[in-house]
């Protein structure tokens, strides 16, 4: 091939990014921000290999997801509602609309601590505007298409990169106890709670089924002869977007672990944050609110989006965007009201998520492994293998976790 036509496949593989950056949003949203903290302030650099791997985990079932999207120009919930029987078509959508739940839940509480830690806005006041916000980048996807939604949530992530990992530069962590961390263990109830919160932080369920439907939208049914370079193509779009999520959830960690360990008041978002301004100075903490914020508002609409992509495929129904979000905003704001804690709010909802995650990804690996559904893209007997030990990896943590906090306390 010449070298015209090669830099011609290159640049249309690079116009054809986006869709994993919109999901990857999901892996960076203020849920993150609570538990990578919590962990890296409680356990130092104790927790590090659970986030490298549920990071590549992570990337595995995304590229599955689109590629499902791709090859059958169908998403994940139309082709399970397609599938399943009236009843246990409506009892997987109710507890897919409770993972969206509590995935916005955390969205929203994460933005309104972000106004409030900028502009000391009430907490209150804060969830409603970022509702708001969102609304209008919903609209933004509803009237000018995917594109420029996508070009919008891509600069949106870079200002959480650079927001959530500035600190590093200035304080940077230790080299070999970054490579400690990377050998697994646990230390008791609390840090196997922190890392089931942890995985369901970073493998979001609405996540998984929602990429499906940005591939489909994006790229529309592959045809047999536009299939190679579409999945070629998608492969560079999830190992580009996840790197970069898995980088700032790990420079998460990692940040809590050089400045905020051994330091009383760190459980909450707004203790970390003084912490930060004391260690660091006030503009990596101005930097790290901004980054919050913008996690709160990209992460919130992407959680809408998915949202409506499970109802439609599921119920067969499609309400508004905007009716959709004003009803998701309700709890959020509730919780914001009745004074809970909102950090351990938002850690709660990723343990939460973390036990929809089999519900997710059992239906994904049944589904990419049947010819009959994905032809001659189906995942051969060794990446279907690979996928069946992620599934179990993550059921088994979620026991774990059941068995640790309900049976421990009636040992000791």
């Amino acid at each position: 091939m010449s070298k015209v036509g090669q830099k011609a496949i290159t640049r249309r593989s690079w116009l054809l990014l986006g869709p994993a950056f919109v999901a990857a949003i999901a892996y960076v949203d203020p849920g993150n921000v609570a538990a990578n903290l919590t962990g890296g302030a409680r356990y130092g650099y104790l927790l590090v290999w659970v986030l490298v791997a549920a990071n590549l985990m992570a990337a595995m079932v995304q590229y599955q997801s689109a590629k499902l999207g791709i090859v059958t120009g169908r998403t994940m919930p139309e082709l399970l509602g397609e599938r399943m029987r009236k009843g246990p078509r409506l009892a997987f959508w109710a507890q897919a609309e409770l993972v969206a739940a509590a995935t916005d839940l955390a969205e929203i509480i994460g933005g309104a601590i972000a106004l409030y830690l900028l502009f000391h806005i009430p907490l209150f006041l804060g969830g409603l505007i970022v509702g708001v916000v969102s609304m209008v980048l919903l609209g933004l996807q509803s009237r000018f298409g995917q594109r420029p939604f996508e070009t919008v949530v891509i600069g949106l992530l870079a200002i959480i990169a650079v927001g959530f990992l500035a600190g590093l530069f200035v304080n940077p962590p230790d080299g070999g106890a970054i490579l400690g961390g990377l050998v697994p263990r646990f230390d008791g109830v609390d840090s196997v709670l922190l890392a089931a919160g942890m995985l369901g932080a970073t493998v979001m369920p609405h996540a998984i089924y929602v990429h499906s439907a940005l591939a489909r939208d994006r790229h529309g049914k592959a045809t047999e002869s536009s299939r190679a370079g579409l999945l070629r193509s998608t492969k560079i779009d999830v190992f580009l977007a996840l790197g970069i999520a898995g980088v700032v959830n790990i420079g998460m960690l990692l940040l809590a672990a050089v400045n905020l360990r051994g330091i009383e008041d760190t459980d909450t978002i707004e203790g970390a944050h003084s912490a930060i301004e004391a260690a660091l100075g006030p503009g990596i903490a101005l930097v790290f609110a901004i980054g919050l914020l913008a996690s709160g508002l990209a992460s919130t609409s992407v959680g809408s989006y998915a949202g409506a992509t499970i109802m439609a495929g599921l119920v067969h129904r499609r309400i508004p965007l905007f009716t959709r979000r004003v009803i998701t905003l309700v709890p959020a704001l509730v919780i914001l009201a009745l004074g809970i804690d909102p950090t351990l709010a938002l850690v709660l909802s990723q343990v939460f998520l973390s036990f929809g995650i089999p519900f997710a990804l059992v239906p994904l690996v049944r589904l990419t492994g049947d010819r009959k559904v994905m032809g001659s893209s189906a995942n051969s007997p060794f990446v279907g293998g690979v996928l069946i030990l992620i599934v179990v990896l993550v059921i088994a943590l979620n026991l774990a976790l059941i068995g640790l906090t309900v049976f421990s306390p009636l040992i000791g």
